[in-house]
């Protein structure tokens, strides 16, 4: 039996699903798994760190194991876990005896009471420049999971997907969502570009809460309205049912003008807009502006103009 520590460097805020998977894979092994202790754990056989987030401090204690395996896009993006090679450890896959086990959702009770976290598809066509996961994860969408690998009758089930929609095996993923009963938040945003009547009509039969789509690009305005308006002439959750978001990417590749002439748009469709700062630790301060005057929905609600904002 070994003795093995976790280390989520980022934080606790949202539950790591590669560590998760990892606690599964040892405790099946009969090995001993708990979160490091630098104070009073002791010595460790081997500490797996994760750091999703390059802006997130690394891990400053000495840490007493024979063995530290590091992952995540926070220290570098690669195909192998390993001293010297990470992947990522919520988007690249671990080895297959990790990957496809159900996670050990005890490491979050909070977090993870009544409710699921996983990947049904890795890999995005798009290659934005401001996103990592077409370097990471290969530019095609392709079916990775089944629900019932890491959904076993929860209430909520929550997917990291980066582009469910473009994936050819879109339409039975969305009908084991559909069949599982359980409220679904996709919470990477769904490709609206990839939007068709059928796919809108099947979402409808999922339980949404909210749902979120994209607008992160000015210049895709020709093939994000129309399928914006189709979503809103078919589904249910559109317009003005406070329900359909819609991201909004501001301080990459767009002018001020361009951002309010999408915000102000969105919400002419019937969407709420919630504005996305790229780079906010050093933004203008304008834009810290615009994502307290949209993001605050009283406020937006009652002040129509940007211009009229003195927030």
């Amino acid at each position: 039996m070994k003795r093995i520590g976790l280390i989520d460097v980022d934080s606790h805020n949202f539950p790591n699903i590669a560590l998760m998977k990892i606690s599964a894979y040892h405790k099946a092994q009969g090995d001993d798994v708990s979160w490091y202790d630098h104070i009073f754990g002791g010595h460790y056989d081997r500490v797996y760190m994760s750091k999703v987030f390059s802006f997130s401090e690394d891990y400053c204690f000495y840490i007493n194991a024979d063995e530290v395996i590091k992952g995540g896009s926070g220290y570098a993006i690669s195909t192998r876990w390993g001293r010297e090679h990470y992947d990522c450890l919520l988007d690249t896959p671990l080895d297959a005896a990790m990957e496809h086990v159900y996670p050990d959702y005890s490491l979050y009770p909070e977090m993870t009471r009544d409710t699921a976290y996983g990947f049904l598809t890795r890999g995005c066509p798009r290659g934005c420049d401001f996103c990592i996961v077409g370097k990471k994860e290969g530019r095609t969408s392709r079916k990775v999971a089944d629900l019932s690998e890491f959904w076993r009758g929860q209430k909520n089930i929550v997917l990291c997907d980066p582009n469910i929609l473009a994936c050819p095996d879109w339409k039975d993923l969305l009908m084991q969502l559909m069949d599982s009963g359980a409220y679904v938040d996709f919470n990477q945003g769904l490709d609206i570009r990839m939007m068709t009547e059928e796919k809108a009509l099947m979402l409808d039969r999922i339980r949404i809460k909210e749902i979120h789509f994209a607008w992160d690009r000015y210049e895709d305005k020709d093939k994000v309205l129309p399928k914006l308006k189709l979503y809103a002439e078919v589904s249910k959750h559109t317009p003005n049912t406070h329900n359909a978001i819609v991201y909004t990417l501001v301080n990459f590749s767009t002018t001020l003008e361009q951002d309010l002439d999408r915000i102000y748009t969105l919400r002419d469709l019937g969407y709420w807009p919630y504005v996305m700062v790229y780079d906010k630790e050093h933004c203008n301060y304008q834009y810290k502006r615009l994502a307290r005057w949209v993001n605050n929905r009283f406020i937006f609600a009652k002040c129509k103009r940007f211009e009229d904002y003195k927030g």
